[in-house]
C-alpha cells in the first residue's frame, strides 16, 4: 500500500504525517508555524519530508493551506495567515528542494474532500463543510462535485457579514475571535496563551463565560443559517479542534432551532469525523485525484 506525507499548515500550527493510501494514519505531529520567514518555512519542511523518508518509500507530498489557492498549479495568491507564501508557489518551491511529486489545496477544501470520500459526507451529493480555527473557512460539495469558485475563493465563509457592525465572520466566529473576547473579559495580557479547549472547561463553572461562549455559538449559527439558505445542502459539516468540545454542535443546533425561519430550512448540522485530521487525510486524497488523472491523459504524438 502506497505512503503519503501530509502537511496541513495554520496560523499557530504545521501538522504532519505519514498516510497510507486508505487514508490510515502511520505517525503524525506538529510545530510552530515559522510564518515571518519564507526560506526558514520551506527548510522546516524540507526537513521533515527528509525525516519521513529516511525509513520509508512515499509516492508524494500532499498540502493543505488557507488562502487563494489554484490548486491546478499550486500558487497562492493569498495564503491566510501565512503571509509569507502570499503570491508564491509551495508546489514549485518544495520541489526544487525534494525529489517527490508536491500538490496543494485549500485547507477548508481539504476537509471536506476527506469528509466525502472517507468521512460524514460520503453517501452525499451535496454539502457544506466549515471549518472553525484562526479563520473561518470551508468547502462545498454541489452534485458531487467540489466548487473552487472562478477565482479559487469558493468557501471563503469568513468573509460573510452577520452582524449591522459589518464584521466579518472571522472576526467575531473564529477559535481566535472567541480567545480574544475571553481575554478581554478576563483582562489577561493579549500574548497569554489561551485555547478554545481552557475556555469551554472553565464554562462549565463560570456563568460569564458560558455566556460569552453562547454569544459565540449565537454569531456562528447566523453563518450556518445562511450557508443553509443559500445552498440548500443534505447536510452542513462543522470540523476545526474546537468543535470536538463536548456538545459544542448540540448548542450550535440549539441556537439555531431559536432563530424563526430555520423550521423552513432546516438541516442537520453535525460534526466532521475526521475533525484534526481532515486537512492531511483531504490533501492525501486531492494528491491520489490529480495522480490518477496524470496516468489517464493519454501521451500526445510529438
Amino acid at each position: 500500500m502506497k505512503k503519503y506525507i501530509a502537511f496541513d499548515i495554520g496560523g499557530t500550527q504545521v501538522k504532519h504525517g505519514l498516510l497510507l493510501e486508505n487514508g490510515s494514519i502511520l505517525s503524525k505531529g506538529s510545530y510552530a508555524t515559522p510564518s515571518t520567514n519564507r526560506e526558514v518555512f520551506i527548510e522546516k519542511m524540507v526537513n521533515t519530508i527528509k525525516a519521513y523518508t529516511e525509513n520509508n518509500s512515499v509516492s508524494g507530498v500532499a498540502i493543505s493551506l488557507p488562502g487563494y489557492i489554484n490548486p491546478h498549479t499550486g500558487y497562492s495568491e493569498r495564503a491566510g495567515a501565512i503571509s509569507v507564501l502570499d503570491g508564491q508557489n509551495l508546489k514549485k518551491l518544495l520541489e526544487n528542494e525534494i525529489s517527490l511529486p508536491v500538490e496543494v489545496e485549500n485547507d477548508g477544501n481539504c476537509a471536506a474532500i476527506a469528509e466525502k470520500t472517507s468521512g460524514n459526507a460520503k453517501n452525499c451529493t451535496d454539502f457544506i463543510c466549515v471549518t472553525v480555527g484562526t479563520g473561518i473557512g470551508g468547502g462545498i460539495f454541489i452534485d458531487g462535485k467540489l466548487v473552487h469558485g472562478h477565482s479559487f475563493r469558493g468557501g471563503e465563509f469568513g468573509f460573510m457579514i452577520t452582524q449591522s457592525t459589518e464584521d466579518v465572520l472571522n472576526n467575531n466566529a473564529s477559535t481566535t475571535a472567541l480567545i480574544r473576547s475571553y481575554k478581554k473579559l478576563k483582562r489577561l495580557n493579549e500574548t497569554e496563551n489561551v485555547d478554545g479547549e481552557t475556555i469551554f472547561h472553565k464554562a462549565a463553572k463560570d456563568y460569564s463565560v458560558r455566556r460569552l461562549v453562547e454569544d459565540w455559538v449565537k454569531i456562528l449559527s447566523y453563518g450556518i443559517y445562511n450557508l443553509a439558505a443559500t445552498l440548500n445542502p443534505q447536510k452542513i459539516l462543522i470540523g476545526g479542534g474546537v468543535i470536538g468540545q463536548e456538545g459544542l454542535i448540540k448548542m450550535i443546533n440549539k441556537q439555531l432551532d431559536r432563530l424563526y425561519w430555520w423550521k423552513d430550512i432546516k438541516i442537520p448540522v453535525e460534526s466532521c469525523k475526521h475533525q484534526n485530521d481532515a486537512g492531511m487525510i483531504g490533501a492525501m486524497y486531492h494528491l491520489q485525484q490529480k495522480q490518477h488523472m496524470e496516468s489517464d491523459t493519454p501521451e500526445q504524438d510529438i
